[in-house]
């Protein structure tokens, strides 16, 4: 999953970094607050993110409260890394938009539990927006068939296009989920084919 870190600190920026390569992750690398929220307004953004709290212009929860202020703001997992560990900073954090919170110095281990957490919560996220998009595809295609469908009193054909009709067969199936068998009701027995075999 791709992964973008914000931390103004060379050495922890860089160490950060190959830790999070190391565990499979396509990381992305900004020194700041600014270059970080310059990132998320561009197309194709990380969903993953690891702040660092303390940076030159905007500070991790900056660019939490940013982030959530965009359209894609729920497809967001924002993790802070700080030194500030009070009750009261966490809090704060998680306040500003924060998903997650890690103190420094962090264990390893703690921080790749923790961006596992974030991997999974965004997967379930994007999955349940794909889900949602294909929902309203489906609503959208059952709409069209509630409006008035011209169709042909003798072939039974349904106008679509100016000058393009097409068997209600195929026109619901293009149109719907719907699959057609084909029968003969009574009426159309007693009418048509019983008057047939009876000829033969």
């Amino acid at each position: 999953m791709r992964t973008l870190i914000a931390e103004d600190d060379p050495v922890s920026r860089r160490a950060l970094e190959a830790t999070l390569a190391r565990w499979g992750y396509d990381v992305e690398v900004t020194s700041d607050g600014n270059e970080a929220w310059a990132r998320l307004q561009e197309l194709d953004t990380p969903h993953l993110l690891v702040l660092d709290w303390m940076m030159p212009g905007m500070s991790g929860p900056d660019v939490c409260r940013r982030a959530r202020s965009l359209t894609t703001g729920d497809l967001f997992y924002i993790i802070l890394l700080t030194a500030k560990g009070r009750v009261e900073d966490v809090v704060d954090g998680l306040d500003a938009g924060a998903d997650d919170y890690v103190c420094k110095p962090y264990h390893n281990d703690e921080l790749r539990a923790r961006v596992r957490s974030g991997q999974r919560i965004i997967e379930l996220r994007m999955a349940l927006e794909e889900r949602i998009q294909d929902l309203e595809r489906a609503l959208t295609e059952v709409r069209q068939l509630r409006g008035l469908l011209p169709i042909c009193a003798y072939c039974k054909k349904i106008k679509e296009g100016e000058d393009y009709w097409r068997s209600v067969e195929s026109y619901f199936q293009q149109h719907s989920d719907a699959r057609f068998s084909h029968g003969i009701c009574p009426e159309c027995y007693e009418n048509i084919v019983k008057p047939g075999l009876e000829e033969l």
